[in-house]
């Protein structure tokens, strides 16, 4: 059942154009969501710098009294939509939850950037922060966390480079192109089928044969099994539970440490939005906590 909050997100979006529909307007929606996260209120972070990452614009959140290790913060908005400005206010409650240096990502979007450009400014990133980070504060462990599409890059990257972090937390992953997962059909309100298959398309570039490269689709991976201590999150109304539970299940057996839970009532999104959802801090504490259990 969804939650009372859940439904009035709903009735409140209700009437918006669908991302499906002939002659969508992709910039004018991205600065629509800019617009909207500028906003929003914003907590004070002690630090907070912009910085060129080997070519890859990206913020860096530096709280008061910064403990050792650094997140690797990557947004979601389906390959398609979102940025650092977008995702401020998040990147700053992180680092006030975790008390912990963010670098928030800017990677390049689809459908002007298709795959694989995402994960290899990931990648460039990460190289960055091997000659440059400590100049920037970003010493000491490696954590990684994303939601939606910036989880599937966490986990891509985590794949790519094993050993690299040292824990995962993703927030309602986008894993899964083929969409084969009972609750794709189940679970529809607010994110129907059609805007799950147009993500993916606008990210593969429109070729279905990137559907079993396992950077793109990383539940498809045979290195499941280096993954470090990982965080998976979902809702419970939302098409994208069964991937999510699946990779949770299936990198447990593989013997890598997992805490997974399921948010009730909650929609897709909700975790960036604490004025309208009840839960969005309460997962934002357990972020944190796992951050610290291993950061």
């Amino acid at each position: 059942m969804l939650f009372p909050e859940s439904r009035a997100a709903l009735d409140l979006a209700a009437g918006e154009p669908a991302v499906f529909a002939r002659g969508y307007d992709i910039a004018a929606a991205r600065e629509q969501a800019r617009l909207v996260a500028a906003a929003q209120p914003r907590e004070d972070v002690e630090e907070v710098s912009d910085v060129d990452a080997g070519g890859v614009p990206c913020r860096v959140y530096r709280p008061t009294g910064a403990l050792p290790g650094s997140v690797v913060h990557l947004h979601g908005g389906g390959f398609v939509f979102n940025d650092i400005d977008v995702h401020d206010a998040s990147a700053r409650r992180l680092a006030n939850r975790s008390g912990r240096t963010v670098l928030s990502v800017d990677y390049r979007l689809a459908p002007e950037h298709p795959f694989p450009a995402a994960p290899d400014d990931v990648d460039s990133v990460l190289e960055w922060i091997d000659r440059e980070g400590p100049r920037h504060g970003l010493a000491g462990p490696l954590l990684a966390h994303g939601d939606s599409a910036g989880a599937n890059l966490a986990l891509v990257a985590a794949l790519r480079h094993p050993g690299r972090f040292a824990c995962l937390a993703l927030i309602y992953p986008f894993l899964d192109p083929t969409a084969r997962f009972d609750s794709h059909h189940t679970e529809t309100e607010g994110f129907d089928p059609q805007e799950v298959a147009w993500y993916w398309t606008q990210y593969s570039g429109g070729d279905p044969d990137l559907y079993d490269d396992p950077d793109l689709a990383p539940l498809l991976s045979d290195k499941l099994w280096t993954l470090p201590p990982t965080l998976v999150m979902t809702s419970e109304h939302d098409p994208l539970r069964g991937e999510g539970e699946h990779l949770a299940r299936m990198i447990a057996q593989q013997g890598v440490q997992v805490v997974a839970t399921r948010y009730l009532g909650q929609l897709h999104g909700f975790w960036r939005h604490p004025d309208a959802f009840a839960a969005a801090e309460p997962l934002m504490g357990q972020v944190a906590s796992f951050l610290s259990a291993h950061g």
